[in-house]
């Protein structure tokens, strides 16, 4: 026990600075692209009035959305697994980051889904340009105003199977080189399943966007409380 504890209480603390401007620069950056039209612009790249043609191809849908999802809970559960029993690069950190690993993967999974169960924006097979009675709306606008469409488009669900795992940034930050390996390997992932996505017309672009600094946030902020968190869960 008090070697767990002795564990919780190295937990990393992120009041740099550094991480605050990229956060705030990303935002930035997705806020232009909303306000540029380019969601439109790029799904007009893959559907056409008659819908969406790839929308059924088994890449995006056998490999890339139902195997990335199944990708996603099987490196889950590895996670869930190694925090006690580390193999890998797992044992390079210490219990408490593991656990700080685990839980801001799974909370910023939950997160998106809440938002995206409770959002009233619709996906981009459901507009009008693409055969649907939806018009698009712009995600600055209220949450709850409908846009004709059947919603529950917004973010981008699937995306976070690879977002979610932005948090390893965090947890490996001690080891800078994997650290940052790690975090291109979770937004490379991410921007695959939001793309696949995309081609299918299951999602805008906007929606990964959003999706991938949302689960940033979620892994900044849970890393920032996490000191407090470890000495309640010690």
């Amino acid at each position: 026990m008090m070697k767990m504890r002795e564990e919780f209480e190295t937990a990393p603390r992120s009041r740099d600075g550094r991480v605050a401007v990229a956060t705030l620069v990303l935002l930035m950056g997705i806020l232009v692209w909303e306000a540029s039209g380019g969601d439109m612009a790029m799904a007009r790249a893959f559907g056409g009035a008659g819908g969406f043609a790839w929308r059924d191809h088994w890449l995006f849908t056998a490999v890339l959305h139902e195997g990335g999802r199944r990708a996603s809970w099987a490196l889950a559960l590895f996670l869930c697994l190694g925090a006690w029993w580390p193999v890998g690069v797992l044992r390079r950190i210490n219990l408490s980051r593991r656990l700080q690993l685990v839980v801001t993967a799974m909370t910023a999974s939950a997160v998106v889904a809440v938002m995206k169960s409770a959002s009233a924006f619709s996906c981009p097979w459901d507009m009008q340009a693409f055969g649907g009675l939806a018009h698009h709306v712009p995600h600055w606008e209220p949450w709850a105003l409908p846009d004709g469409g059947s919603g529950h488009c917004f973010p981008a669900g699937h995306a976070s199977a690879g977002f979610a795992f932005v948090a390893g940034w965090f947890a490996f930050r001690d080891s800078p080189r994997l650290a940052n390996m790690w975090l291109c390997g979770a937004i490379g992932a991410g921007l695959i399943f939001g793309l696949a996505q995309q081609v299918r017309g299951a999602h805008f672009m906007s929606h990964t966007l959003w999706t991938g600094w949302i689960c940033w946030v979620v892994a900044w902020c849970v890393d920032a409380a996490w000191p407090h968190l470890a000495e309640v869960l010690a």
